[in-house]
């Protein structure tokens, strides 16, 4: 009976030993285990990447859903789909310790539409390795058998930054975990988003009729670029985005230029007079009470100038002379909304272009949003604007009637995306994460009030009640959304460890 209380004294020290094992993982621990698996890793990248993972198709969807769940799976998570009226969402969870408490992380599957055409290799969804050799990208002859992987190596395909990426920066950090018998420091759920790139329209309702299941302490974020210095960056929100078309209207069908030039006005000219009311010369917008409500704090100012910045090196990497002068920093730039012509149609060009006057012009403009300008005002205060510079609005295309009272006429049209959210810097969960991340990059941490792009968080934070901040991994110089999307290699490994970093890290 002794020998047997003996054992079972000696069986739960070692258990005992081996829960809190996570805790004393050091810095060195963390990149030696990263670096003696990244090449597994960058395999298991690779395979993700050749899965088309466009969210306007739905066999697309089910072939990464079903990619997802088999890892996840794998990695002993229980999984289910969660049904909505759109495309499905996948859920995940794995319960390590029964009292303490859960993380929910997002994950970003989909990624924007391809124009092969555009591309610097045959099929962006067969990925490349590349080098830059004297100013060009060259490809390079990838050994999966190698044991090292250069830091400026990078992967090029769709998706590769936004944001499978960073998606295979945590599952491979919880596969490494799982085969080191390393039990993270809480509890973790994970949602998987398969139309982010439309706008998650089925999302909000998704999170309202699941809350008890995506309950968690905070929502971590793994999408999204770092700053331009390319150190590891945290970002505490993220502008929110409304588009609207607007249609300016000229004659009912294009004229011949020659027979009624002079005679009949080219709507072009009444769009561009609109445009140009839009915003003076210093880039402010000039829509009556569009910046309202935003304010930036001393402290605010003072967290904001603490990322290091150069305007003029931001000026000449952007090829631009100026900047607009809506704030003094680039910083303090991303905290006020912003108004953007995206897109004009009026008539052809180049080959196709014809002496014609154009019958109508369409204006494609996106709106990007802050806590303090909801979406629906910005409309409204645009709507506005628009009257005031003398157009008559209307809902379709003009009648007859209303073209013959109305020398101005235009139609708007709109839908409201994703809204902006913002979690305090200075909050827990902020400690929380730059505690971990400290321990493994030191003090170079660039930690980010809200980034200029957007994010369909706002659902998780209102209806959970939880902070939301995003981990960035991705360089910056990745051609998000362009053609020729990649991610240095360097990045992928620094983004492992950050996960590792992060699920080994004690909560407050």
């Amino acid at each position: 009976m002794k020998n047997l209380v003996n054992l079972l004294l000696i069986a739960m020290c070692i258990s005992s030993s081996l829960k809190g094992f996570s805790q004393k993982l050091k810095s060195d621990d963390i990149k030696v285990m990263v670096d003696e698996n990244f090449m597994t890793a960058t395999t298991n990248l690779h395979h993700f990447l050749r899965l088309p993972n466009d969210g306007n198709f739905q066999e697309q969807i089910e072939n990464n859903k079903a990619w997802c769940d088999s890892v996840f799976k794998n990695l002993k998570f229980k999984t289910q789909t969660i049904i909505t009226d759109g495309a499905p969402l996948l859920f995940a969870e794995k319960i390590f310790h029964k009292n303490r408490k859960s993380i929910l992380f997002y994950l970003q599957i989909d990624g924007q539409p391809i124009d092969r055409s555009e591309w610097s290799q045959s099929d962006p969804f067969e990925p490349v390795f590349k080098t830059l050799k004297n100013g060009e990208w060259t490809t390079e002859e990838f050994n999966f058998n190698q044991k090292n992987i250069p830091d400026d190596l990078r992967i090029f395909a769709r998706s590769a930054s936004d944001s499978k990426g960073p998606a295979m920066s945590l599952i491979s950090a919880m596969k490494i975990l799982q085969e080191q018998q390393i039990n993270p420091e809480y509890n973790i759920k994970v949602i998987m988003d398969f139309q982010e790139e439309l706008g998650s329209p089925d999302l909000p309702k998704a999170v309202l009729k699941n809350k008890n299941l995506l309950q968690s302490e905070m929502l971590l974020i793994m999408d999204g670029t770092r700053h331009l210095s390319n150190l590891p960056t945290l970002t505490y929100g993220a502008r929110g985005i409304t588009t609207a078309t607007i249609t300016v209207f000229g004659s009912t069908d294009a004229l011949h230029s020659g027979q009624y030039g002079n005679y009949a006005p080219n709507p072009v000219f009444k769009a561009a007079q609109l445009i140009n009311s839009f915003k003076d010369e210093k880039g402010i917008v000039q829509i009556s009470g569009f910046y309202d409500g935003v304010h930036l704090s001393e402290r605010d100012k003072e967290l904001l100038g603490a990322i290091p910045e150069n305007m003029d090196s931001l000026n000449s990497r952007l090829g631009i002379a100026v900047s607009e002068e809506v704030a003094d920093t680039y910083q303090e730039a991303l905290q006020f909304p912003s108004l953007n012509i995206r897109g004009l149609k009026a008539g052809w060009t180049g080959k196709e272009v014809r002496t014609l006057i154009p019958e109508e012009v369409i204006i494609e403009i996106d709106m990007r949003l802050v806590p303090e300008t909801p979406g629906e005002r910005q409309i409204k205060l645009l709507r506005a604007h628009i009257k005031k510079e003398g157009f008559h609005i209307v809902d379709s295309i003009p009648t007859v009637e209303e073209r013959a009272a109305y020398p101005k006429l235009a139609s708007l049209n709109y839908r409201i995306g994703s809204k902006p959210f913002r979690t305090e810097m200075d909050s827990s969960i902020g400690k929380f994460l730059n505690s971990a991340l400290t321990k493994v990059f030191g003090n170079t941490v660039i930690n980010m009030r809200t980034t200029g792009g957007s994010q369909p968080m706002a659902p998780f934070i209102e209806a959970l009640n939880i902070p939301a901040v995003s981990i960035r991994i991705p360089n910056p110089d990745n051609n998000i959304h362009a053609p020729n999307e990649n991610l240095r290699m360097g990045n992928y490994r620094e983004g492992i460890i950050s996960c590792i970093a992060v699920l080994t890290e004690k909560l407050p």
